[in-house]
């Protein structure tokens, strides 16, 4: 995926959390993002074709512990997409967000309060009856 693209998805994840993609250097192929409360952490992008691993970091000490899940979860076997990548860091963060586990049901009104926000334009039914 070049970066261009890589970019784009970063900003539909940001849609669907707190955090908002503050820069996108292509030239270091560095993705930056950052949320309330002083939460932020930088995604280096791998060159397409290339077997080299998202890496994940941040210039705060205190962000700093949470993301070793992610790092791990980068380093573990097979390939990892940028949403999934993105997707663990956010859930290592949830903590120092103040969030809820994505289990509980207050992180289900988060999630609701965030999707009323923004138009639901392509998003399909999911209802299948069964009888």
């Amino acid at each position: 995926m070049d970066f261009p693209e890589l970019a784009e998805a970063a900003e539909r994840w940001c849609g669907r959390t707190p955090f908002q993609l503050i820069a996108a250097e292509e030239t270091e192929r560095r993705l930056d993002f950052y949320a309330d409360p002083g939460v932020s952490f930088y995604v280096l992008c791998p060159h397409g074709g290339c077997g080299d691993p998202f890496h994940v970091w941040s210039e705060s000490e205190d962000c700093l512990p949470f993301l070793q899940l992610a790092q791990d979860y980068i380093s573990s076997c097979g390939k990892k997409t940028l949403q999934e990548v993105l997707e663990k860091v956010f859930k290592s963060f949830r903590p120092l967000l103040g969030l809820p586990d994505a289990d509980d049901a207050a992180f289900e009104e988060y999630n609701a309060d965030v999707e009323e926000e923004e138009p639901e334009t392509d998003h399909p039914q999911m209802g299948v009856s069964q009888q």
